[in-house]
């Protein structure tokens, strides 16, 4: 291993690139930040097990820009009234906008991060949307992991810690909900890890929900 993690795996090195890894370093925490670079190290490692090639067959800059910010809406900066992923996707898209990115490749990583914690959305989005979202699944739920080199997450770890991501990272998407309720309306990935954090009963459900709509729908037999 060379003492340098960021040469050791060859992140990429363009100018955007690496200042909007600077702003994530700067912005948030440090498990938060090594959460990032890790989804992408897992996400291009996917898609070179799944045949993409990098500069070919996916903006690599675009996939790394748009990782490696996923997660920003978790920075004091980023926290605003909506859920996690909009307000780090509205920050990114300001950084990106003044660091003169164009506007259609602003796009697609607006749409990676807002994404990012949607199963089955982002993978029918371009192919830097969805290995941004198979890399952070990777790193957080083990989704996949079995197509990874052999040796390479261990590799990954020991430059990267984890630090406990999983759940650090669930306390504080918790954290920010329970100081603001707007950031984990119901129904929402937020909304569904602050059901546990609050008293049963008060989050609705979907049923609770259709029976509030006041249209006076019933049940049907088969529900």
């Amino acid at each position: 291993m060379t003492s340098d993690p960021y040469e050791e795996f060859a992140l990429p090195d363009t100018e955007l690139a690496v200042a909007a890894l600077r702003y994530a370093e700067e912005l948030t925490e440090p498990f938060v930040f090594r959460h990032s670079v890790r989804g992408y190290l897992y996400g291009r490692a996917l898609g070179e097990r799944r045949g993409l090639r990098p500069g070919h067959d996916y903006d690599d800059e675009l996939m790394f820009v748009a990782t490696v910010l996923h997660d920003i809406g978790l920075s004091e900066e980023g926290n605003g009234d909506q859920r996690f992923e909009a307000d780090g996707a509205d920050l990114a898209e300001r950084f990106l906008r003044e660091h003169g990115m164009a506007e259609d490749r602003v796009s697609v990583v607006w749409d990676a991060i807002a994404l990012h914690t949607s199963a089955g959305l982002a993978r029918r989005k371009g192919p830097e949307v969805a290995l941004c979202h198979a890399g952070i699944g990777v790193d957080i739920t083990g989704r996949d992991r079995e197509e990874l080199p052999e040796g390479f997450a261990d590799r990954v770890h020991a430059a990267f810690p984890r630090e406990n991501l999983a759940y650090a990272l669930t306390d504080a998407i918790v954290a920010q909900a329970l100081d603001n309720p707007l950031k984990g309306s119901p129904l929402t990935f937020p909304g569904e890890l602050l059901r546990r954090h609050v008293p049963p009963g008060t989050m609705p459900d979907w049923y609770d929900l259709i029976g509030r709509a006041g249209w006076g729908d019933r049940p049907t037999a088969g529900g």
